[in-house]
């Protein structure tokens, strides 16, 4: 799982056990790595926010300039590359996106699946982003959606860490998610939340 220098990885949710994780790692509070994800910071930190879902491969590595700072409550989708950027809270990364060194996404974007963003680009908050190169579509507050997709995961990854594979068919998964939903709303509401 790590080599010599131990990632700070004891608070998350779930950590696949086949899942790559070298050098300076910090993962916050219910933070969940999936299946073959890779983490690499050899010169810099990678950063993953508490209650951030890092899915199935995906690659994050540090630039030579940059480190990897992901905030609190994203969605890292499958197969997206992460390399020396930063992503704000509230961010879902959709699936094979790749962002790469100096780019900064605003909190509570969306970025579309396969888009490509390339060095430096700079994303206010509140944005959807499509293409490639990946062009801002629409200003739109994307948070509670994002927030209760990082929610879901996060109680599947807890389920996962007890070895239980099937969570979200074990109980009405509508009334989950609408759980989510609230929850995410309540936190919205309260100011700094």
């Amino acid at each position: 799982m790590s080599d010599v220098d131990e990632p700070e990885v004891a608070r998350a949710a779930y950590i696949d056990p086949t899942a790559r994780l070298f050098g300076d790692l910090r993962l916050g509070e219910g933070a969940s790595i999936w299946p073959h994800a890779v983490l690499r910071a050899e010169m810099h930190h990678i950063r993953i926010g508490p209650l951030t879902n890092v899915q199935d491969h995906v690659m994050i590595h540090i630039g030579y300039r940059h480190a990897v700072d992901i905030g609190s409550y994203c969605s890292i989708a499958h197969h997206s590359t992460l390399h020396g950027c930063t992503i704000g809270d509230n961010c879902l990364i959709g699936i094979h996106t790749t962002i790469m060194d100096g780019c900064v996404i605003g909190e509570n974007s969306i970025v579309g699946g396969h888009s490509f963003l390339t060095e430096n680009t700079i994303i206010p908050p509140n944005s959807i982003v499509m293409g490639a190169p990946g062009k801002i579509r629409r200003s739109q507050d994307c948070s509670v959606e994002n927030i209760a997709n990082a929610l879901l995961y996060e109680l599947n990854a807890r389920a996962y860490a007890r070895g239980h594979h099937r969570a979200w068919a074990d109980a009405d998964f509508a009334k989950i998610q609408r759980q989510a939903r609230e929850i995410a709303m309540a936190r919205q509401a309260i100011p700094g939340g």
